[in-house]
């Protein structure tokens, strides 16, 4: 009996508990807390996310190369959406009722209880107007975000564009982007969008009956604050930059001019480019499809995605490899009668040089003596057979940079091209030597490079050694923070006693009499380098130069490709002259200023392609026609 008794308290303890329990909920959800509020009352309650200002990205002096101005996107809950005046809207933000009608589909496809986007990036006096009606439009709101503008329209390919997410970039992001949001798509844009983008904030906003915004509830403290995005200190030299654009105008090819003790890109040119500017605004879509009809393929980032012969321009480099392995030395001498002969294979040269050591082979850029060169090393005794020979040399010439992505921190960079020996053997079986690959001593045949990659070799001979890897980002947020892997020292296995020889080639190449780019000396400064003329399968020879100055203490070293501009002392050679003195002695000599203004005028473009015409069908009788199908493998075997 007494456990029945004490069973039924028990029983009535429990549900007095729960009672208790629930109440106590109740009035916790109802008095205490205003967050349930804040989920619940959707009528008068809305989530506003502000958009932080992305990170300004500045040059090396720190002058603003991309920096934000405010726009607002016009926002649409589909079911909030009552009759209202759509004539009055579409009025006010300029758009016609068949685009009124394609954004409301779109929105209420996305979901007729969120927000969703109905028109971007109105201006501010189109806000304006619109704030003053929005009580007219229920279920419409006003969203306010920055967009990029950019003061100088410059380095279009470094900087990159953002556009709208794609269903990709929202499924990838892990929740942060949602419909509407902008993303980085290209250049550093991309690469450090994480960074770029900062975070986010909300503000819980009060609407009365009239669509009418009352201010943020609870004075803002449910509220979280947007926080900007940081700011990025390039390595880009504004004024550099804006030279080598104007001179790069109508002609295709690249500039890459490096920093050597540090690995920092002073200037990063693509040609053709665009006004970045033109990547922006409600226009964006129009100017892009624009752009893509250009035969010239303006958004080919060139400086990293551009495959092009080193030509002469890797003599320097082999010539490094034979002084390391010994089959060389400074003082010995190889005859060149205009040309080089190995079996049927003949490499002709530019000059009679006769016997021809060294350095002068280097500035006089004389073929004979890289094929020489590249002979000895292919021929070593110490390899068992020439295709390891071969493959210990490609090994060593990877270590430069070629054949292998650089890490460069932009997206899209590629590896240039450079075959190991079972590449060959597949090729040639074993029929193969280095009579079969002696284009490679000059710098052409199965080889390509990126212009990044020439200006990193010129960066490793003026370090004597070793390079730092190239970077266009030297600083990230207020405390200037540097990444670890842009201070360290990448050695290329050649000893800095063997640099000094080849360094006084180059440094003839540019100040000698003789020297095959003596026109693009500098006054009262040694500027050493090397010209190359390099093979076009597809129209006229490519200019191109490379070299780094001053010779010691080396400030700068660069790289200069146009397309179709012949010889490399016409065209590449100045130009990088003209950038190099502006860099190291603030401007141009007076008497260079006019040679560089008529260098600017210069067109030099491929002709457009000739639409092809269909030729007219012949009618002809179908019997001779038979007749002659039949008799082609006949003819073929004759």
């Amino acid at each position: 009996m007494n456990n029945l008794f004490n069973r039924k308290y028990i029983i009535q303890g429990v549900f007095i508990l729960m009672g208790l329990i629930l109440l106590g909920t109740l009035f916790y959800i109802q008095i205490l807390s205003d967050k349930y509020f804040l989920s619940a009352d959707r009528n008068v309650l809305r989530k506003i996310y502000t958009y932080p200002a992305r990170g300004v990205i500045f040059d090396r002096n720190e002058k603003a190369l991309a920096q934000n101005e405010s726009v607002y996107d016009l926002m649409v809950i589909p079911n909030q959406v009552k009759d209202f005046d759509t004539a009055a809207l579409c009025r006010i933000i300029g758009i016609d009722t068949t685009r009124f009608k394609r954004n409301f589909n779109r929105a209420s496809a996305q979901s007729r209880y969120q927000p969703g986007l109905f028109e971007k990036q109105l201006s501010i006096e189109t806000y304006a107007a619109l704030s003053e009606q929005l009580s007219r439009f229920p279920g419409f709101f006003v969203q306010s975000r920055t967009i990029r503008n950019y003061p100088d329209s410059l380095a279009a390919h470094f900087l990159g564009y953002i556009k709208e997410v794609s269903p990709l970039d929202i499924t990838n992001s892990e929740g942060y982007y949602r419909s509407g949001d902008y993303i980085g798509k290209s250049g550093v844009e991309k690469s450090y969008e994480t960074l770029l983008r900062g975070k986010r904030g909300v503000v819980n906003m009060l609407y009365d009956a009239k669509n009418v915004p009352k201010g943020s509830y609870a004075e803002g403290r449910f509220d979280t604050a947007a926080v900007s995005g940081d700011q990025l200190i390039s390595s880009l030299d504004l004024k550099l930059q804006k030279l080598g654009e104007q001179l790069m105008k109508n002609k295709i090819g690249s500039i890459v001019a490096i920093e050597p003790a540090t690995g920092e890109v002073l200037a990063f040119v693509s040609s053709p480019s665009y006004d970045p500017n033109l990547m922006v605004g409600r226009q964006q879509g129009n100017n892009y499809m624009e752009l893509l009809k250009d035969p010239n393929r303006v958004f080919n980032i060139r400086p990293i995605m551009g495959y092009y012969s080193p030509g002469s321009s890797f003599k320097p480099l082999d010539a490094l490899l034979g002084l390391q392995d010994g089959v060389i030395d400074p003082n010995m001498t190889f005859n060149c009668p205009g040309y080089f002969k190995v079996g049927n294979h003949t490499v002709k040269c530019e000059h009679v040089d006769g016997n021809i050591s060294l350095r002068r082979g280097l500035a006089r850029s004389c073929n004979t003596y890289a094929c020489y060169v590249f002979q000895k090393l292919i021929t070593q005794r110490k390899y068992a057979n020439q295709h390891i020979a071969y493959d210990e040399w490609q090994k060593k010439v990877r270590k430069f940079g070629l054949g292998g992505k650089l890490g460069i921190d932009l997206p899209s960079e590629r590896d240039g091209r450079l075959y190991d020996a079972a590449y060959y053997s597949s090729k040639y079986s074993k029929y193969w030597g280095y009579s079969t690959v002696l284009s490679l001593a000059i710098g052409q045949g199965e080889m390509d490079a990126t212009p990044l990659q020439m200006a990193n070799i010129m960066a490793i001979i003026a370090n004597q050694g070793y390079y730092i890897k190239p970077h266009l980002v030297k600083a990230i947020g207020k405390n200037h923070v540097i990444k670890k892997e842009y201070l360290v020292k990448n050695y290329v296995g050649v000893d800095q006693r063997h640099f000094g020889p080849v360094i006084d080639g180059m440094q003839d190449a540019v100040n000698a009499s003789w020297g095959t780019a003596r026109d693009s000396q500098i006054d009262g400064i040694i500027m050493c380098g090397k010209t190359g003329t390099v093979q076009n399968p597809r129209g006229k020879n490519h200019s191109v130069f490379i070299g780094f100055a001053p010779r010691d203490n080396p400030k700068i070293a660069i790289a200069v490709i146009v397309e179709n501009a012949g010889y490399g002392s016409t065209y590449a050679a100045p130009i990088a002259s003209y950038i190099t003195e502006t860099y190291l002695k603030g401007s141009l000599a007076k008497n260079k200023q006019a040679q560089a203004e008529w260098m600017k005028k210069q067109v030099i473009l491929p002709d457009p392609p000739k639409p092809k015409v269909k030729p007219k069908a012949k009618l002809t009788d179908s019997i001779k026609d038979t007749t002659a199908i039949k008799a082609k493998p006949i003819q073929a075997t004759k």
